[in-house]
């Protein structure tokens, strides 16, 4: 069996886990709900508080599916219980960001600021000028975001200028040398 795939996902106290005949999982917690598709060959129990995944049979694809499946369950459970979050540094001269209303402006250097328009299921947060925090219970949707704030501006090698996550370590390079 699948080393992730064969553990059980634990179903904290106010949480609710339903599983339709096709395959449809929801997940009812404190900060919302999630709801996703899974894969119809893979069978899934809702026992004694926990969430059961098995497969049919053992090729490789059921087993990739079979650990797939319950990560996709576990970060549905973390993310209305907990939610999920993700840091961005803007490390640059004028580099800063500001929320209007629910959407965010970020100024990076361009001849015109960038507008991130707000998407529903994500809330932004700036604690200061230079840092800003996409939160949400969806880690794919959160991931999603902050990947594209990040393109807009990615990190360079020689004086580490850009948007980089707050655990990201950008190698450095030596610029060029004079005679």
């Amino acid at each position: 069996m699948s080393r992730v795939g064969k553990q059980p996902v634990e179903i904290p106290s106010g949480v609710t886990v339903t599983v339709t005949p096709d395959n449809v999982v929801t997940v009812k917690g404190t900060k919302g709900q999630l709801e996703k598709a899974m894969h119809k060959d893979m069978k899934i129990a809702v026992e004694d508080n926990k969430v059961v995944v098995t497969r049919p049979s053992d090729s490789k694809n059921h087993k990739a599916l079979h650990g797939l499946t319950r990560a996709l369950i576990n970060n549905m459970v973390i993310g209305v219980t907990e939610g999920f979050s993700k840091t961005l540094q803007l490390v640059g001269v004028g580099y800063k960001a500001q929320l209007k209303g629910k959407s965010l402006i970020l100024n990076l250097g361009y001849s015109h600021p960038i507008e991130v328009a707000s998407i529903e299921g994500v809330t932004f947060e700036i604690p200061d000028a230079n840092t800003v925090v996409v939160k949400g219970i969806n880690k794919e949707l959160v991931g999603s975001v902050a990947a594209d704030i990040r393109t807009f501006r990615k990190p360079e090698p020689y004086k580490g200028k850009g948007i980089k996550y707050s655990d990201e370590v950008i190698r450095r390079k030596e610029g060029k040398t004079g005679k």
